[in-house]
Protein backbone atom coordinates (compact mmCIF):
# COMPACT_ATOMS: atom_id res chain seq x y z
CA UNK A 1 0.00 0.00 0.00
CA UNK A 2 1.38 3.39 -0.96
CA UNK A 3 1.57 6.17 1.63
CA UNK A 4 1.97 9.94 1.71
CA UNK A 5 3.35 12.32 4.32
CA UNK A 6 1.92 15.69 5.27
CA UNK A 7 3.88 18.09 7.51
CA UNK A 8 2.75 21.42 8.93
CA UNK A 9 5.71 23.07 10.65
CA UNK A 10 4.98 26.16 12.74
CA UNK A 11 6.53 28.47 15.32
CA UNK A 12 5.32 26.56 18.35
CA UNK A 13 4.45 23.09 17.02
CA UNK A 14 4.99 20.68 14.16
CA UNK A 15 2.25 18.30 13.03
CA UNK A 16 2.92 15.23 10.89
CA UNK A 17 0.28 12.95 9.36
CA UNK A 18 0.87 9.68 7.55
CA UNK A 19 -1.93 8.55 5.23
CA UNK A 20 -2.47 5.87 2.66
CA UNK A 21 -2.43 6.92 -0.97
CA UNK A 22 -6.14 6.07 -0.99
CA UNK A 23 -6.84 8.72 1.66
CA UNK A 24 -6.95 6.69 4.87
CA UNK A 25 -5.31 8.39 7.90
CA UNK A 26 -2.68 6.13 9.48
CA UNK A 27 -0.77 8.19 12.07
CA UNK A 28 -0.78 11.70 13.53
CA UNK A 29 2.05 13.03 15.71
CA UNK A 30 2.97 16.44 17.09
CA UNK A 31 6.24 17.93 18.26
CA UNK A 32 7.92 21.24 18.91
CA UNK A 33 8.24 24.19 16.56
CA UNK A 34 10.29 23.90 13.38
CA UNK A 35 10.57 27.50 12.17
CA UNK A 36 13.97 27.49 10.46
CA UNK A 37 14.55 31.15 11.33
CA UNK A 38 14.06 30.50 15.04
CA UNK A 39 15.68 27.05 15.08
CA UNK A 40 19.00 28.27 13.70
CA UNK A 41 18.71 27.17 10.10
CA UNK A 42 17.16 24.65 7.76
CA UNK A 43 19.17 21.68 9.04
CA UNK A 44 18.01 22.14 12.64
CA UNK A 45 14.41 22.67 11.56
CA UNK A 46 14.46 19.42 9.60
CA UNK A 47 15.96 17.63 12.62
CA UNK A 48 12.78 18.49 14.50
CA UNK A 49 10.72 17.07 11.65
CA UNK A 50 12.93 13.96 11.54
CA UNK A 51 12.20 13.21 15.21
CA UNK A 52 8.53 12.90 14.24
CA UNK A 53 8.76 11.29 10.80
CA UNK A 54 11.32 8.57 11.41
CA UNK A 55 9.37 6.66 14.12
CA UNK A 56 6.25 6.50 11.92
CA UNK A 57 5.03 3.05 10.82
CA UNK A 58 6.15 3.08 7.19
CA UNK A 59 9.16 2.01 5.15
CA UNK A 60 10.63 5.02 3.30
CA UNK A 61 10.31 6.29 0.73
CA UNK A 62 6.67 7.35 0.83
CA UNK A 63 5.06 8.01 -2.54
CA UNK A 64 4.89 11.73 -1.87
CA UNK A 65 5.49 14.21 0.90
CA UNK A 66 4.31 17.80 1.28
CA UNK A 67 6.14 19.93 3.82
CA UNK A 68 4.42 23.24 4.53
CA UNK A 69 6.87 24.99 6.83
CA UNK A 70 7.04 28.22 8.78
CA UNK A 71 10.23 29.98 7.73
CA UNK A 72 9.89 28.96 4.07
CA UNK A 73 9.32 32.60 3.20
CA UNK A 74 11.56 33.51 0.26
CA UNK A 75 13.08 31.34 -2.51
CA UNK A 76 16.40 30.90 -0.69
CA UNK A 77 14.58 29.63 2.42
CA UNK A 78 12.63 27.14 0.35
CA UNK A 79 15.74 25.94 -1.52
CA UNK A 80 17.65 25.30 1.73
CA UNK A 81 14.76 23.43 3.33
CA UNK A 82 14.14 21.47 0.14
CA UNK A 83 17.75 20.24 0.09
CA UNK A 84 17.56 19.14 3.72
CA UNK A 85 14.27 17.31 3.20
CA UNK A 86 15.46 15.64 -0.02
CA UNK A 87 18.62 14.42 1.72
CA UNK A 88 16.54 12.46 4.24
CA UNK A 89 15.00 10.23 1.57
CA UNK A 90 11.63 10.07 3.27
CA UNK A 91 9.66 10.43 0.02
CA UNK A 92 10.08 9.83 -3.69
CA UNK A 93 8.64 13.27 -4.41
CA UNK A 94 8.85 16.08 -1.82
CA UNK A 95 7.33 19.54 -2.00
CA UNK A 96 8.46 22.28 0.40
CA UNK A 97 6.47 25.49 0.73
CA UNK A 98 5.30 28.04 3.27
CA UNK A 99 2.98 26.82 6.01
CA UNK A 100 0.19 29.21 4.97
CA UNK A 101 -0.44 26.80 2.09
CA UNK A 102 -1.48 24.17 4.66
CA UNK A 103 -4.23 26.48 5.86
CA UNK A 104 -5.39 27.19 2.31
CA UNK A 105 -5.56 23.52 1.27
CA UNK A 106 -7.22 22.48 4.52
CA UNK A 107 -9.84 25.21 4.32
CA UNK A 108 -11.05 24.91 0.74
CA UNK A 109 -10.73 23.08 -2.56
CA UNK A 110 -11.92 26.12 -4.49
CA UNK A 111 -9.47 27.44 -7.10
CA UNK A 112 -10.14 31.09 -6.21
CA UNK A 113 -9.02 31.25 -2.59
CA UNK A 114 -7.06 33.31 -0.08
CA UNK A 115 -5.68 32.29 3.30
CA UNK A 116 -4.61 34.47 6.20
CA UNK A 117 -2.80 32.89 9.11
CA UNK A 118 -2.46 34.80 12.37
CA UNK A 119 -0.54 32.94 15.04
CA UNK A 120 2.78 34.09 16.43
CA UNK A 121 3.07 36.22 13.28
CA UNK A 122 0.93 36.91 10.23
CA UNK A 123 0.95 35.88 6.60
CA UNK A 124 -1.32 35.80 3.57
CA UNK A 125 -1.37 34.08 0.19
CA UNK A 126 -3.85 33.32 -2.53
CA UNK A 127 -4.47 31.49 -5.79
CA UNK A 128 -6.87 31.87 -8.69
CA UNK A 129 -8.40 29.62 -11.29
CA UNK A 130 -6.50 31.65 -13.89
CA UNK A 131 -3.23 30.39 -12.39
CA UNK A 132 -2.20 33.55 -10.55
CA UNK A 133 -0.49 33.25 -7.18
CA UNK A 134 -0.37 36.05 -4.62
CA UNK A 135 2.34 35.62 -2.01
CA UNK A 136 4.40 37.95 0.14
CA UNK A 137 7.65 37.65 2.15
CA UNK A 138 5.84 38.42 5.44
CA UNK A 139 9.14 38.74 7.31
CA UNK A 140 7.74 41.21 9.84
CA UNK A 141 8.14 44.94 10.22
CA UNK A 142 11.08 44.85 7.80
CA UNK A 143 8.67 44.05 4.97
CA UNK A 144 5.82 46.23 6.21
CA UNK A 145 3.97 43.56 8.19
CA UNK A 146 2.37 43.85 11.60
CA UNK A 147 0.28 41.24 13.34
CA UNK A 148 0.22 38.05 15.35
CA UNK A 149 0.37 37.34 19.05
CA UNK A 150 3.95 38.51 19.58
CA UNK A 151 3.57 41.95 17.96
CA UNK A 152 0.25 42.41 19.75
CA UNK A 153 1.84 41.55 23.10
CA UNK A 154 4.76 43.86 22.34
CA UNK A 155 2.42 46.78 21.68
CA UNK A 156 0.47 45.96 24.83
CA UNK A 157 3.68 46.18 26.88
CA UNK A 158 4.58 49.50 25.22
CA UNK A 159 1.22 51.07 26.09
CA UNK A 160 1.19 49.58 29.58
CA UNK A 161 4.55 51.16 30.41
CA UNK A 162 3.38 54.52 29.10
CA UNK A 163 0.23 54.23 31.19
CA UNK A 164 2.22 53.24 34.28
CA UNK A 165 4.42 56.35 34.17
CA UNK A 166 1.70 58.77 33.06
CA UNK A 167 2.76 59.35 29.45
CA UNK A 168 -0.15 57.38 28.05
CA UNK A 169 -3.81 56.61 28.55
CA UNK A 170 -4.70 54.51 31.55
CA UNK A 171 -5.39 50.90 30.67
CA UNK A 172 -6.13 47.53 32.25
CA UNK A 173 -3.14 46.22 30.31
CA UNK A 174 -0.90 47.29 33.20
CA UNK A 175 -2.61 44.95 35.63
CA UNK A 176 -3.00 42.27 32.98
CA UNK A 177 0.75 42.15 32.24
CA UNK A 178 1.85 42.47 35.86
CA UNK A 179 -0.48 39.66 36.88
CA UNK A 180 0.72 37.42 34.05
CA UNK A 181 4.46 37.87 34.68
CA UNK A 182 4.34 38.60 38.44
CA UNK A 183 6.36 41.84 38.27
CA UNK A 184 5.93 45.53 37.36
CA UNK A 185 5.59 46.34 33.68
CA UNK A 186 8.84 48.32 33.74
CA UNK A 187 10.65 45.19 34.90
CA UNK A 188 9.02 43.14 32.16
CA UNK A 189 10.26 45.69 29.64
CA UNK A 190 13.77 45.59 31.06
CA UNK A 191 13.79 41.78 31.02
CA UNK A 192 12.88 41.77 27.33
CA UNK A 193 15.40 44.50 26.50
CA UNK A 194 18.29 42.75 28.27
CA UNK A 195 17.19 39.37 26.86
CA UNK A 196 16.49 37.89 30.28
CA UNK A 197 13.07 37.09 28.80
CA UNK A 198 12.58 36.08 25.15
CA UNK A 199 10.39 38.55 23.30
CA UNK A 200 8.32 35.62 22.07
CA UNK A 201 6.85 35.28 25.56
CA UNK A 202 4.94 38.51 25.00
CA UNK A 203 2.74 36.50 22.67
CA UNK A 204 1.31 34.82 25.78
CA UNK A 205 -0.54 38.07 26.46
CA UNK A 206 -2.51 38.09 23.21
CA UNK A 207 -5.65 36.17 24.25
CA UNK A 208 -6.10 38.39 27.31
CA UNK A 209 -5.58 41.54 25.24
CA UNK A 210 -8.29 40.42 22.82
CA UNK A 211 -10.61 39.62 25.73
CA UNK A 212 -9.99 43.06 27.28
CA UNK A 213 -10.99 44.96 24.16
CA UNK A 214 -14.66 45.29 25.11
CA UNK A 215 -13.95 47.24 28.31
CA UNK A 216 -10.66 49.01 27.60
CA UNK A 217 -10.02 51.64 24.95
CA UNK A 218 -6.31 50.88 24.55
CA UNK A 219 -6.87 47.15 24.15
CA UNK A 220 -9.73 47.84 21.76
CA UNK A 221 -7.52 50.03 19.56
CA UNK A 222 -4.78 47.37 19.40
CA UNK A 223 -7.16 44.54 18.53
CA UNK A 224 -8.95 46.71 15.98
CA UNK A 225 -5.61 47.52 14.38
CA UNK A 226 -4.91 43.81 14.03
CA UNK A 227 -8.34 43.14 12.52
CA UNK A 228 -7.80 46.00 10.07
CA UNK A 229 -4.42 44.55 9.04
CA UNK A 230 -6.03 41.19 8.26
CA UNK A 231 -8.72 42.85 6.17
CA UNK A 232 -6.05 44.85 4.30
CA UNK A 233 -4.17 41.64 3.50
CA UNK A 234 -7.30 40.06 2.03
CA UNK A 235 -8.07 43.17 -0.02
CA UNK A 236 -4.48 43.28 -1.28
CA UNK A 237 -4.57 39.61 -2.32
CA UNK A 238 -7.92 40.04 -4.10
CA UNK A 239 -6.46 42.97 -6.03
CA UNK A 240 -3.27 41.11 -6.93
CA UNK A 241 -5.26 38.05 -8.03
CA UNK A 242 -7.68 40.26 -9.99
CA UNK A 243 -10.64 38.70 -8.18
CA UNK A 244 -13.86 40.10 -6.79
CA UNK A 245 -14.88 36.86 -5.10
CA UNK A 246 -12.93 34.05 -3.44
CA UNK A 247 -13.01 31.75 -0.44
CA UNK A 248 -11.19 33.51 2.41
CA UNK A 249 -9.79 31.01 4.92
CA UNK A 250 -8.84 32.37 8.33
CA UNK A 251 -6.66 30.32 10.65
CA UNK A 252 -3.87 30.24 13.18
CA UNK A 253 -4.07 30.41 16.95
CA UNK A 254 -5.45 33.95 17.02
CA UNK A 255 -8.11 33.40 14.36
CA UNK A 256 -10.01 30.50 15.87
CA UNK A 257 -13.76 30.96 15.57
CA UNK A 258 -15.22 32.14 18.87
CA UNK A 259 -11.99 33.80 19.99
CA UNK A 260 -13.17 37.33 19.28
CA UNK A 261 -10.72 38.33 16.57
CA UNK A 262 -12.29 36.01 13.97
CA UNK A 263 -15.67 37.64 14.50
CA UNK A 264 -14.23 41.14 14.36
CA UNK A 265 -12.54 40.37 11.04
CA UNK A 266 -15.63 38.62 9.66
CA UNK A 267 -17.73 41.73 10.30
CA UNK A 268 -15.29 43.90 8.34
CA UNK A 269 -14.48 41.62 5.40
CA UNK A 270 -16.25 42.12 2.07
CA UNK A 271 -16.61 38.30 1.84
CA UNK A 272 -17.86 35.72 4.32
CA UNK A 273 -14.74 33.97 5.68
CA UNK A 274 -14.19 30.24 6.01
CA UNK A 275 -13.30 29.00 9.48
CA UNK A 276 -10.86 26.09 9.52
CA UNK A 277 -12.66 22.85 10.40
CA UNK A 278 -9.65 20.52 10.14
CA UNK A 279 -6.15 20.90 11.59
CA UNK A 280 -3.94 22.77 9.12
CA UNK A 281 -1.75 19.68 8.66
CA UNK A 282 -4.68 18.12 6.80
CA UNK A 283 -3.91 20.61 4.04
CA UNK A 284 -0.45 19.15 3.57
CA UNK A 285 -1.90 15.65 3.23
CA UNK A 286 -4.58 16.86 0.82
CA UNK A 287 -1.89 18.49 -1.32
CA UNK A 288 -0.02 15.18 -1.40
CA UNK A 289 -3.04 13.09 -2.43
CA UNK A 290 -4.58 12.55 -5.85
CA UNK A 291 -7.93 14.20 -6.59
CA UNK A 292 -9.88 10.96 -6.08
CA UNK A 293 -8.46 10.39 -2.58
CA UNK A 294 -8.99 13.90 -1.20
CA UNK A 295 -12.72 13.69 -0.41
CA UNK A 296 -12.13 10.36 1.33
CA UNK A 297 -9.39 11.84 3.48
CA UNK A 298 -11.44 14.94 4.39
CA UNK A 299 -14.31 12.76 5.58
CA UNK A 300 -12.14 10.26 7.42
CA UNK A 301 -9.80 12.76 9.09
CA UNK A 302 -12.68 14.84 10.46
CA UNK A 303 -13.64 12.05 12.87
CA UNK A 304 -10.43 10.01 13.04
CA UNK A 305 -8.24 9.64 16.12
CA UNK A 306 -4.82 7.93 16.30
CA UNK A 307 -6.48 5.13 18.25
CA UNK A 308 -8.93 4.61 15.40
Amino acid sequence: MGVVLGVDGGNSKTDVVLASAAGEPLAYVRGGGSNSHAAGGAARAVEVIASLVEPLPFEPPADRGVFFLCGADVPSDIDELQREVDARGWTRDATVENDTWALLHAGTDRSDAIAVVCGGGINCLGRSAAGRIARYPALGWETGDWGGSEPLGREALYHANRAADGRGEQTVLVELIESHFGKPVIDVGADVHYKRMPQSRLGELAPAVVAAREDDAVAHALVQRLADEIVLLVERALRDLELDDADVVLGGGMLARGGGLFELVADALPLQPVALELPAVAGAVLAALDDDARPRFRTAFATWTPDG
